[in-house]
């Protein structure tokens, strides 16, 4: 146990570094999709499906950057403010374009204790998931990721945080 608070050990994301982060996922699963409609090196997807909210931006970019034009959503609600609740789905993605998960493409910005990726697999048991950042709790869930920090690190995306003025350590003017 620590007495330490979750911004103590925060790491904080900027826009700009979600933008790397999400790019560096694309180019990972790029050729990695069961699709041969990627051109001839074949490896496409069939469609991108985000984890809502956090993995709609990423799988924007992930969409943009593989060019992949379908793209749905699945929301699962995992988090009251910063507490973990029951994991529930409360919308799922088209069943017809979903089926088994074959050739689709399961984005999100984090997987932590990994059981809103367990919901989701045992749903789409054969979609690929993926995310930008990983935990070890959760790491096994997931088939890509770009960068893993520790399981009492907190992240700040840049949706959950506002600018403002910070006056400084010294002086007045």
């Amino acid at each position: 146990m620590t007495d330490r608070l979750p911004h103590e050990k925060g790491f904080h994301v900027s826009w700009d570094q979600l933008h790397r982060d999400a790019r560096a996922l694309a180019w990972r699963l790029d050729g990695l999709g069961p699709e041969g409609d990627a051109g001839d090196r074949g490896g496409g997807w069939r469609a991108v499906v985000a984890i809502t909210r956090g993995g709609m931006a990423p799988a924007m970019i992930v969409a943009r950057e593989l060019d992949i034009r379908v793209v749905d959503t699945i929301s699962v609600k995992s988090y009251d403010h910063q507490s973990q609740t029951e994991a529930r789905v409360l919308k799922s993605p088209d069943t017809e374009m979903m089926g088994d998960g074959t050739g689709i493409l399961i984005v999100d910005d984090l997987v932590d204790s990994g059981r809103t990726l367990e919901i989701v697999r045992a749903q789409f048991p054969m979609a690929h998931f993926a995310t930008v950042y990983a935990k070890p709790k959760g790491r096994p869930q997931v088939d890509t990721y770009i960068t893993e920090v520790s399981q009492d690190t907190w992240i700040f995306f840049p949706w959950d945080m506002g600018l403002q003025y910070v006056p400084p350590y010294r002086g007045t003017d």
